[in-house]
């Protein structure tokens, strides 16, 4: 009967185009599976998860706890401005590793960095939740300490994050830092310390809505401010490229006429966070949901460029043919039908 029942809904997958995954998968495939659902339900859902448990908590025999904690945040609101709190236990969790290996992730370093300076990475492109730049530089899966002796490095994010009672947390404890002028320029102060990486998703939220598989368009052009943050803190650049990035999701198309990317681009206006659909695949079958797929994104970490006095659009003009460069010439390596793909700059 239950043979009967299962070859009747092979049947059904099948006329809809679904395909299953094998029922004989090794364990650790299965692992890595459920690191990345949960670290995709952390994206998605974390937020809202985190600000329901503390409200839970206040209404609760509990509540004291709850008073403490909002007090003893707002006194600590401030702290993703001025460094963060990195947590190495967090960083180090075994979860991470399975998240590395789902895709897999990978961290090529092309040039060393010297540890008694501080860096500015300013990495493309964001794609829907920026899977790689978050394993090579929001974790240790990658081993970014022993790739780059002597540094350690922090991922910039929107300030929003850490205005989230208890979801804040962790994103400190894994090096987050607020996406704005004071933040990059107390981690780059040579003044306090040395040997920090900087990781800065230039194109932002706006740029999550180009992300399309085999497509790599980047916003640049009119990205200045952190030419000039690298100019004040005379913190050198960086350029860092994810090649697969945009190959982890299947966003449904969103030409800039089309009703879809008109109603995106207003409420990221509004908000300041991308309305996306990360269609990608589902746990048990290959088709449909919202887990991302199994593509390899390799993290490619660039020659530093030192700023100096010149005007910033000389100094961008110069990172702008550097990130193609690092694009036209690591791309045959980890790209299929690279021929045919182009870097778009916008």
């Amino acid at each position: 009967m239950l043979a009967a029942f299962w070859s009747f809904i092979l049947f059904l997958s099948e006329a809809f185009g679904i395909k299953w995954a094998p029922l004989n998968v090794p364990l650790s495939r299965r692992l890595q599976t459920l690191a990345a659902t949960g670290w995709i339900c952390l994206i998605l859902f974390g937020e809202a998860f985190a600000v329901l448990l503390f409200i839970k908590i206040l209404y609760s025999s509990l509540w004291y706890l709850a008073i403490i904690y909002a007090i003893w945040m707002l006194n600590d609101i401030d702290v993703c401005h001025r460094g963060g709190r990195t947590i190495e236990w967090v960083r180090n969790w075994k979860w991470w590793s399975y998240y590395r290996d789902y895709f897999p992730i990978k961290l090529v370093k092309t040039t060393e960095l010297d540890p008694s300076k501080n860096y500015l990475f300013a990495c493309f492109p964001h794609g829907v939740v920026c899977s790689g730049a978050f394993g090579a530089f929001g974790t240790n899966a990658l081993d970014f300490y022993k790739v780059f002796p002597g540094l350690s490095c922090h991922m910039i994010t929107l300030a929003g994050h850490f205005m989230v009672p208890l979801f804040r947390d962790l994103v400190l404890a894994l090096g987050g830092c607020a996406s704005s002028q004071e933040s990059l320029l107390y981690l780059l102060d040579t003044k306090r310390h040395q040997g920090n990486c900087v990781a800065l998703i230039v194109g932002g939220a706006a740029e999550a809505l180009d992300s399309h598989p085999g497509e790599y368009k980047v916003i640049l052009s009119r990205r200045k401010g952190f030419i000039r943050v690298a100019l004040k803190s005379g913190a050198p650049l960086v350029p860092v490229f994810s090649f697969g990035e945009t190959d982890v999701f299947r966003p449904p198309s969103n030409p800039h006429d089309s009703l879809l990317r008109k109603f995106q681009e207003r409420f990221r206006q509004l908000t300041g966070i991308s309305p996306l659909f990360p269609i990608g695949r589902g746990v048990f079958q290959y088709t449909f949901g919202v887990l991302p797929m199994r593509a390899p994104i390799t993290t490619v970490v660039r020659k530093n460029l030192d700023p100096t006095d010149e005007e910033i659009d000389s100094l961008h003009a110069e990172f702008t043919k550097r990130l193609i460069d690092l694009f036209e010439a690591e791309k045959s390596k980890y790209l299929k039908n690279y021929e045919n793909i182009q870097l778009i700059i916008t």
